[in-house]
């Protein structure tokens, strides 16, 4: 019996299977017959459709070779680059997101010390793309810096494992509550772990910045329907990476915590090495960019021809200063900028004053690129403190955790890492309801095809920073009055209070990420001139990285400070007898400066001209929608108003 349904099943698949390929080929005849039709018809319909369907934006193959649309780039290119992500992702978070209980609990480090080893490591970690940008837009180009630095960084993860693996690369297990009564990690030891941390965060250096703008240059801004998919690109980016990220603050700190750090660092070394192979396959369908040298060295030029121009007058007319004939840009694959009022003083670089030379004269183009490049500084700089915020998830949070009930059940402890998870889950949701719904209604509201403009994105996001810092402050506070009323302030032994009492802090976090770090990085990226894309999203990665770099020096001065005449400090590695509550709430104020900082900022800043008419056309799409829908209800409105009358043919019988 089961023989004869196994016959049938396969005769009705070879059957199903045997009438969709025959309507297939009905399909692909009909199609060879209409362009049949058109090429006798036209004997050049064929070569200016193949015309068109080349990129427009400068994307080449390789070996530089202009590319096709349909041939390669959009979201098939993605897919090979998403899945990388979602395993760097993993490897990254798998280390960072549980790195202070492996400092305090094996390498037996107090929670000041591994909290600044973790925010040092972490603002490496995002200070190091600058130069891997650099490499990129100057020499290498970004495909080829990334293949280099995804080497490196599995190169890092390989010995990071050998590092936890070893039981010579490590201290022996100690269960004193103060770690300084515990036998002290040798030089050694510690030279072996750093090496392979900064290692690995030397690898991503080169892989943060480009990863993200590699799959953004899969995208034609001269194509209105690629230019919408580019829109929707980073907050798809940031939803299919954080998969990973989940992964490894849920299955990964778990078994880091309850099997092996040995298996829990192996897996994600295993993974990365998987993903290279799987961006490497993906080769064949990317677009690629060339390099157009030096970013730094370009807009040096601008400054020091600014600054031997200084006593020229500008011309009132901007058609008089230095600038290349449009086709010698379009030979190199670059873009002519037109001269803007903006940071006005920069067009003395542009003056003819009859010299040649590259340092005393520049083109137009070229100083509105570092105009460009330059008003992004004061947005940069406003993304700083809430940089500061983002490491308290991965540091003193998790800290807070381990004095509360882990307990789920009888017998399930839950790792205080794990809680990163509710981030990562919050914000996966967030970023669902931004695009499919918010980002809908905003677009009837503003007909912005963003729903919003960046910087507004950016700022919600602030005050959600606002807000998390004043429910942890008040948190933390009740978590100190529990360990009061029970006695418990002198020792660190576990609070009779659950650990989801931090889950609110963490969702907002993830909350707060779905609009500030989303728009970090698309703001950064879009606003870069083109030339200089990967150095514009390594601007993303550097406040990240000044925040850490920030927050470790916060969290070193406020505890000297507070320690000063005896007193016990605001961070002590004793949590119960801190002061975290205070530390919170002098974060929320900051955060809450920085915001009324950040608004001045905003509004003085002017966003770059589009170098195509996509965005234009996009917008024109939402006008014309808009008002058809509102003409709609109208009309609904009135035939409402007439009462259903019947047709004017029944009348007229």
């Amino acid at each position: 019996m089961y023989i004869c349904v196994f016959v049938c099943v396969c005769v009705w698949v070879y059957f199903d299977g045997f009438v969709e390929e025959r309507e297939k080929l009905r399909k692909l005849r009909s199609k060879i017959t209409m362009r049949v039709n058109q090429r006798l018809s036209s004997p050049f319909a064929e070569e200016s459709e193949v015309e068109d369907d080349y990129s427009k934006d400068g994307s080449v193959d390789l070996k530089g070779n202009p590319v096709r649309r349909s041939h390669r780039g959009r979201w098939s290119a993605c897919f090979f680059i998403i899945v990388y992500e979602v395993f760097e992702r993993t490897a990254y978070y798998g280390i960072s997101s549980n790195l202070i209980t492996y400092l305090t609990d094996k390498l037996h480090q107090g929670t000041l010390q591994a909290s600044n080893n973790v925010t040092n490591w972490t603002a490496t970690v995002w200070i190091t793309p600058i130069f891997g940008a650099y490499l990129a837009d100057a020499h290498l180009g970004r495909y080829r810096t990334f293949i280099v630095a995804s080497f490196v960084c599995l190169i890092g993860m390989s010995l990071l494992t050998l590092a936890v693996s070893m039981p010579s690369l490590k201290p022996p297990p100690c269960l004193e509550t103060n770690k300084e009564n515990c036998k002290q990690t040798s030089r050694l030891q510690l030279a072996i772990f750093f090496t392979a941390l900064y290692t690995l965060a030397l690898g991503t250096g080169g892989t943060k910045p480009n990863i993200s703008t590699i799959g953004a240059d899969q995208f034609d801004d001269f194509h209105p329907g690629e230019k919408a998919q580019k829109l929707s690109f980073f907050n798809w980016w940031m939803f299919s990476i954080f998969f990973g990220t989940l992964f490894a603050t849920t299955t990964l700190v778990y078994i880091q915590e309850n099997v092996g750090w040995s298996l829990g660092y192996g897996i994600p070394t295993v993974g990365l090495a998987i993903a290279i192979l799987i961006f490497a396959a993906g080769t064949p369908f990317y677009r690629h960019k060339l390099p157009t040298g030096s970013p730094f060295i370009r807009m040096a030029k601008v400054i020091v021809a600014t600054a031997l121009n200084w006593r020229q007058d500008i011309p009132n007319d901007s058609r008089q200063l230095y600038e290349l004939q449009l086709e010698e840009y379009s030979k190199q694959g670059t873009f002519r900028i037109d001269s803007t009022s903006s940071l006005r003083f920069l067009n003395k670089a542009a003056i003819r004053t009859g010299s040649t030379h590259s340092w005393k004269l520049c083109t137009v183009t070229q100083v509105e690129e570092t105009k460009q490049m330059l008003r992004m500084i004061p947005i940069l700089i406003c993304t700083f403190i809430p940089s500061t915020m983002l490491p308290q998830a991965q540091t003193l949070f998790i800290k807070q955790g381990r004095t509360l009930n882990r307990s789920v059940g009888s017998q399930f402890q839950i790792p205080p890492a794990s809680l990163t998870a509710f981030v990562t889950i919050s914000m996966l949701i967030s970023v669902i309801i931004y695009d499919r719904f918010f980002v809908k209604i905003m677009q009837k509201l503003t007909n912005n095809p963003r729903g919003i403009t960046l910087l507004q994105r950016m700022g919600i996001g602030m005050i959600l920073h606002i807000l998390i810092m004043t429910i942890a402050s008040l948190v933390e506070r009740h978590r100190l009055h529990v360990a009061r009323k029970n006695g418990l302030e002198k020792n660190e032994e576990q609070l009779p209070l659950t650990i989801f009492t931090l889950l609110p802090q963490f969702m907002l976090v993830g909350v707060a990420d779905a609009f500030s770090e989303v728009a970090k990085i698309e703001f950064f990226y879009d606003q870069a001139p083109e030339s200089m894309k990967s150095l514009g999203t390594s601007y993303s990665m550097t406040s990240l990285g000044i925040g850490n770099f920030l927050s470790s020096f916060l969290l070193s001065t406020v505890s000297h400070i507070t320690k000063k005449h005896g007193n016990n400090g605001w961070i002590e590695n004793n949590l119960n007898v801190s002061h975290l509550d205070y530390y919170y709430a002098f974060l929320a104020v900051l955060s809450a400066i920085n915001f009324f900082f950040f608004l001045v900022m905003s509004k003085m800043y002017e966003y770059k001209a589009e170098v195509s008419d996509s965005i234009k056309v996009l917008t024109d799409k939402l006008k014309a929608s808009n008002i058809n829908e509102k003409s709609a209800m109208m009309r609904g409105r009135a035939d409402e108003g007439r009462g259903h009358l019947p047709p004017l043919y029944f009348v007229l019988d």
